[in-house]
């Protein structure tokens, strides 16, 4: 029962280890209360106590004969776990104190190598192999029970399977310290106001400054991307933008190399020659021949787009600067300037203008309020005592009945020591067979002054996790919400990104703020036209990310840095020496090894599940016949059968192709 983390997503949660540790406000929560950790001590005593029942747990369970019911028996352990583990494995992403997260941490690599130590126990193998299901949904649970113990090395020799576990738990480690060194960076890049010439004045009003009066500005989204789009300096945007890029520094390359090899020793533990053979045998893709025909299939279908776009910011940027089209280059940090010039240009659209019309608090309801329509479901805030003061939790009901069905957990706004991106924990999985709860915490970072269209449309995204977790309604909480195949796992997300664009949808925005001023249709309309211009070159970055990445999980686990110099350099826009992009990688170095192809997979899926809703996004017989068929579903049954129970057909790429086709 090997667990992992992955950016949508972390495994599992709170529940009764910790008495005493639950706020008062319990009552009000759907399931237990997010334990209060205040300090470091708390986090290492709440481990060893969860860790202590955990093993007395396998013990027990070591003694239980193979039965039907034994499935449901391994699903119990498996939520106990989930109760101990699951606070303690999201908190080190998000609490303010250094002390506590640290603690979580080394948390974290303990249960790590207990989870290691379950997924090789030969007597709880032995048990589930001999275990017969009782029907459909035992049975694909049984068997993705199986390969985690499989896949864990537990038919492995006994040096083999040793050499397993010792991999696995320095792979862990590693990945663990290149995420924290990415988190924890305090890098600051100085500017003189003179320097920061077009970009908003809020971001130089939040801006610290140093001893010389220079304004000192950090990486974090609502500072870096209106630096990349509006600053009139090339070498600004130059500086900002080379920050960025190497985030993670030379000790990140360091790491990242060793986990690729890492992974490839594992794999060949196995009998397979690399990690991508080794892993996507498990996956919708099945192998590495059908990932690369895949992603050669998206590259030929983006190559016309990216170079028309490269040539619109070509001229852009030439009578920009009144200089002749042949002595103008294009370098990577012109391309979120240009594009923003060329938005305000073409479609008379300014990111930074929808900011006003999308307060940060009311963006929020807003997509609650279209799960609401679509669902039938019910978003309610509750009181609670989180991991920070502006931290919120909600309790999720089933409309029509009232029944109380999962909680909710938002964290809206950047910090230092904070995950800074955009990510799902569903940290606790829900069974129908034992009436337990899903739970999920969603962490942002956006601007308090209010959202672009595009970070909305970010917000909708991990929503739609965080709606994979909520309405989950499986029998065991071993296939609750995300824990569905990785190929697959953004659908459910992606499918909702393109509703913020809808004029109907966004009428929805008056619903939960009467007093906000409603976005012009016209707006709209322009917005998404916008969107619409650049799709040749955001999809094929897209396509290079998942390319390196399959690429260093081949046989030969290339060095990481020496690899993307020449992806990256055999794009049109080519690689800017000195930079180190893989150094932030951590999709790559985290649970998307391998396995970073899956957002552009995903995103063939989400297209055609979207081809339902194409007369009406809001459709609420459509959404509850998806609720139904698809996000209550978890990863209890495959999801090509998913696919085809909610649109009656197997599922097609042809909406995902037309589109690029455009």
């Amino acid at each position: 029962m090997k667990k992992t983390w992955m950016v949508m997503a972390a495994c599992s949660a709170v529940g009764a280890c910790w008495p005493g540790a639950y706020a008062a406000e319990a009552a009000q929560m759907v399931g237990p209360a997010f334990p209060d950790f205040q300090t470091a001590a708390q986090v290492r005593q709440a481990c060893d106590a969860g860790l202590r029942a955990a093993k007395a747990r396998v013990t027990a369970l070591e003694k239980e004969p193979a039965s039907p019911g034994w499935i449901g028996d391994y699903d119990a352990f498996y939520s106990a776990t989930e109760d101990a583990y699951g606070p303690i494995g999201f908190i080190s992403n998000v609490h303010p104190d250094p002390k506590v997260r640290d603690a979580a941490e080394a948390c974290d690599l303990r249960w790590q190598d207990f989870f290691t130590n379950a997924s090789q126990n030969a007597k709880l193998y032995r048990a589930a192999k001999a275990s017969v299901p009782v029907d459909d949904i035992d049975r694909e649970t049984l068997r993705l029970a199986l390969e985690t113990f499989e896949d864990s090395g537990v038919g492995l020799p006994p040096a083999q399977r040793a050499k397993a576990k010792q991999l696995s738990n320095r792979i862990s480690l590693l990945g663990q310290q290149f995420e924290k060194n990415v988190r924890d960076s305090k890098t600051k890049v100085e500017f003189t106001d003179e320097d920061l010439a077009g970009v908003p004045e809020g971001v130089l009003k939040a801006a610290k400054r140093d001893a010389k009066g220079r304004a000192l500005l950090g990486l974090d989204y609502p500072t870096y991307y209106p630096v990349m789009e509006r600053a009139e300096k090339a070498a600004t945007r130059e500086k900002m933008w080379r920050a960025k890029m190497n985030e993670g520094g030379p000790a990140n390359l360091k790491l990242l190399a060793e986990i690729a090899k890492l992974r490839r020793d594992y794999a060949k533990l196995f009998g397979y020659d690399s990690y991508a053979d080794f892993t996507l045998r498990r996956r919708m893709a099945k192998n590495t021949a059908n990932t690369t025909r895949f992603l050669d299939e998206v590259k030929q279908a983006v190559t016309d787009g990216e170079r028309r776009d490269i040539a619109d910011l070509r001229e852009a940027k030439a009578k920009h600067l009144g200089q002749p089209l042949d002595k103008t280059t294009v370098t990577r940090w012109d391309v979120a300037f240009y594009t923003e010039r060329l938005r305000k240009e073409r479609f008379t659209v300014d990111e930074e203008s929808f900011r006003p019309y999308f307060p940060p608090q009311e963006s929020l309801q807003f997509v609650m309020r279209i799960a609401e329509t679509m669902f039938g479901v019910k978003y309610t805030p509750v009181p609670a005592k989180l991991w920070h003061p502006e931290a919120q939790a909600y309790a999720v009901s089933d409309a029509a009945t009232g029944k109380p069905i999962s909680s909710l957990m938002v964290d809206l706004y950047p910090r230092e020591g904070k995950y800074n991106h955009a990510a799902v924990w569903s940290y606790r999985g829900g069974s129908t067979k034992t009436g337990r709860v899903p739970q999920a915490a969603m962490v942002v970072n956006f601007d308090r002054k209010g959202l672009t269209i595009e970070e909305l449309d970010t917000l909708l995204h991990e929503f739609g996790h965080a709606l994979h977790s909520n309405l989950s309604n499986t029998r065991y909480a071993l296939n609750s919400g995300t824990s569905t195949q990785q190929d697959f796992v953004e659908a459910p997300s992606q499918m909702l990104e393109d509703w913020v664009f809808d004029r109907k949808v966004l009428k929805l925005f008056q619903d939960v703020c009467p007093t906000c001023k409603p976005v012009p249709d016209e707006l709209i309309d322009k917005a998404r036209a916008a969107r619409e211009f650049t799709k040749g070159s955001m999809t094929a970055r897209q396509h290079l990310y998942a390319s390196f990445d399959l690429a260093l999980h081949t046989a030969g686990a290339p060095e990481p840095m020496a690899l993307w110099a020449k992806m990256e350099g055999d794009t049109p826009l080519g690689y800017a020496p000195g930079t180190m992009f893989p150094a932030g990688f951590a999709h790559v170095a985290g649970g998307y090894g391998a396995g970073y192809y899956g957002y552009l997979w995903s995103l063939v899926v989400a297209m055609d599940l979207r081809t339902a809703f194409s007369a009406d996004r809001l459709d609420p017989a459509v959404g509850k016949r998806y609720r139904e068929t698809v996000l209550s579903q978890g990863g209890q049954r495959p999801p090509e059968l998913l696919v085809k129970d909610f649109l009656g057909r197997d599922m097609s790429p042809k909406a995902f192709f037309d589109y690029l086709a455009k």
